[in-house]
């Protein structure tokens, strides 16, 4: 893989222990990747990580909603809303990154999830685009100009990170190898997508 380390950055997604086996969103083998992961970070001078970081109260919680079903989708506040099982709530073990993922050389940890009212898959923005994050405007003080995406889940919180990097200006490509997907089937889909958009699969 060649880039400039410089101006590159990787960015590992929701690595947390409620979105791998025995989880409770367990991305299937999604403890597979992390190996990868691991060698992949002595590549970069800047690696950057994210946590979802829900209140237990969050609305993208089937608990939170009157005969909420999970894996369901709904309309909630005027864009669809998959209704997910009770996960990655702050503080609690589940949210932890997990202890298999290597984080000396993570610089800094970008929570997200955390306003109730609203879902937050991609790393940059909340899923109505309202509010960021930082993680652009750290990158851009580190005169980052590419991003690679790896982690959990790859049809979910890395295909919206990315796409959101696409719509910000940076060179985008998605570690094929260091990402697991929920839905193989959706994935591919999705892929096809970035990849018109102007994004890298590797």
């Amino acid at each position: 893989m060649l880039f400039h380390p410089q101006s590159t950055a990787l960015i590992v997604v929701d690595v947390q222990n409620d979105f791998l086996p025995g989880g409770a969103l367990a991305v299937p083998n999604g403890d597979l990747i992390i190996p990868t992961i691991n060698d992949l970070q002595l590549k970069y001078n800047l690696v950057v990580a994210t946590q979802d970081w829900h209140p237990h109260t969050h609305k993208s919680f089937a608990t939170s909603h009157t005969d909420g079903v999970a894996f369901q989708q709904i309309e909630w506040q005027g864009i669809p809303q998959v209704l997910w099982p009770v996960h990655c709530v702050r503080g609690s073990q589940g949210a932890e990154i997990s202890p298999l993922l290597h984080t000396e050389r993570v610089e800094v940890i970008f929570r997200k999830g955390m306003d109730e009212d609203v879902d937050s898959y991609s790393a940059f923005f909340d899923n109505h685009r309202r509010k960021q994050t930082g993680l652009d405007g750290y990158l851009r003080g580190k005169g980052i100009k590419e991003v690679h995406i790896c982690g959990l889940a790859a049809d979910y919180c890395v295909f919206y990170t990315a796409m959101d990097a696409l719509s910000l200006g940076y060179d985008t490509t998605i570690i094929e190898a260091a990402t697991q997907s929920i839905s193989f089937e959706r994935f591919e889909e999705l892929k096809l997508l970035f990849k018109a958009k102007g994004g890298s699969v590797r």
